[in-house]
């Protein structure tokens, strides 16, 4: 072993530090708020309407900032302090699920409430999303950053899939209010992890540029970056079916009248099958990559998204789409270590907050037209043809992977 890759080693192996488990531990509140509340929104919102299109424009509504907003973000991680970015997003979205109850308690509730508080939900995300993968490598080093982004996943995943939902369906179970309180209680107390990291984490500018010349070079440095491009096209393809089959799946699922009959309790735990496939991903993904490769890597999770988002147009019993969801969350966690290490490392930290909303625009942009589509295509359709359709475009990706070969991302790694 050469003496540069003895170096590596070690680096990888060191402690991620104290400033790292603090991010950690916020990360985790938060995401457990997100898990909470986006299962309680929905549950909440089909009691006012069974209509799939308004269902899946919450879906929408919460995902559109996304597209409208992610540039405007990112732009904005690069010139202020991403830390402080985090405390203040998270600080708003705990004002509203509170304003949401009052609203609830003053009989005001209605489907265009639920929008309203979903779309500014969703901005606020945009910042505070943007502004954490981007902290990430000035917190721990660059040969560290596949194993924190997997430890950080593992907290994120287990407490937004596995035990947000079926905790949001047991407190909307017992109502509304307590359903909308605890998120806003838990992004409260994430915020006071977000306090405990010290130091500042804005990056120095040598000179005074425009928010739009800011945006420009982010775009360009990510169209130019053939990897990355490709990645953030073919997470956008993913995101697409994904929302489109997610929007709607609680009509699938939840109440007497759905295919599978599960009550609100029993589609959180439904859900929660993903949650432990991506914890066990978020652990084994350093290995995984290692072993295969990051080329076979990616194959394999696009066959495994495949049949995540298509298996209900084939059955409906919840002990067989358990498992299939248990393995998709393994993958999509394994393609998510992968791609978000692999974009830290090439970008330079300057740009990173812009690449990361630029490349979640192409990637996350996405969701708010899937999600109306999937709600259409099941209007028109019906659901388990969506379904369907949504499992073929995603096997459809296959036709991308000749450019992303282990020889092509090792070379613009080095790039960087």
């Amino acid at each position: 072993m050469t003496g540069h890759a003895a170096q590596v080693k070690e680096r990888r192996r060191a402690p991620l530090g104290a400033s790292y488990w603090k991010l950690w531990t916020s990360s985790g509140l938060s995401n457990l708020a997100d898990g909470v509340f986006k299962i309680a929104l929905p549950l909440l919102a089909i009691q006012l309407t069974q209509s799939p299109t308004l269902i899946a424009g919450l879906t929408v509504a919460a995902t559109l900032p996304w597209l409208l907003f992610a540039l405007t973000a990112g732009a904005l991680a690069d010139r202020l302090d991403r830390r402080k970015l985090m405390l203040w997003a998270n600080l708003s979205r705990a004002m509203l699920p509170a304003l949401l109850v009052a609203v609830v308690l003053l009989d005001f509730g209605s489907i265009w409430a639920l929008y309203v508080v979903a779309l500014m939900v969703g901005v606020a995300e945009t910042l505070y999303d943007t502004s954490a993968q981007s902290i990430m490598p000035q917190v721990v080093h660059r040969d560290q950053l596949s194993r924190a982004n997997g430890r950080l996943y593992a907290v994120e995943l287990t407490a937004n899939q596995f035990v947000g939902p079926p905790l949001g369906g047991l407190l909307v179970a017992i109502g509304v209010v307590a359903g909308l309180a605890v998120p806003a209680a838990l992004w409260l107390a994430a915020v006071g992890g977000l306090l405990l990291i010290p130091g500042a984490f804005r990056i120095e500018r040598e000179q005074k540029t425009t928010l739009r010349f800011d945006i420009g070079e982010g775009l360009r440095f990510l169209w130019n970056q053939k990897i990355l491009r490709t990645l953030a096209v073919m997470t956008g393809v993913f995101n697409f079916a994904s929302s489109a089959a997610f929007a709607v799946l609680v009509l699938f699922a939840v109440g007497p009248a759905s295919e599978m009959k599960l009550s609100e309790v029993g589609f959180g735990l439904l859900l929660t099958a993903s949650a432990l496939g991506a914890f066990l991903g978020s652990f084994i993904s350093e290995w995984a990559e290692a072993r295969l490769g990051r080329s076979k890597s990616l194959t394999l999770t696009i066959f495994g998204v495949a049949l995540f988002v298509g298996a209900p147009a084939m059955t409906h019993n919840p002990y067989v789409l358990g498992p299939i969801l248990f393995v998709g969350g393994i993958l999509i966690v394994l393609w998510n270590v992968i791609t978000v290490s692999l974009r830290q490392r090439i970008t330079p930290n300057r740009l990173l907050g812009r690449i990361n909303s630029a490349y979640r625009l192409l990637a996350w942009g996405t969701m708010p037209l899937g999600a109306a589509a999937g709600g259409l295509l099941a209007q028109w359709l019906g659901l388990q043809a969506m379904f369907g359709i949504m499992g073929v475009l995603t096997l459809a990706l296959l036709g991308m992977m000749p450019i992303l070969t282990d020889k092509a991302i090792a070379a613009a790694d080095v790039e960087s």
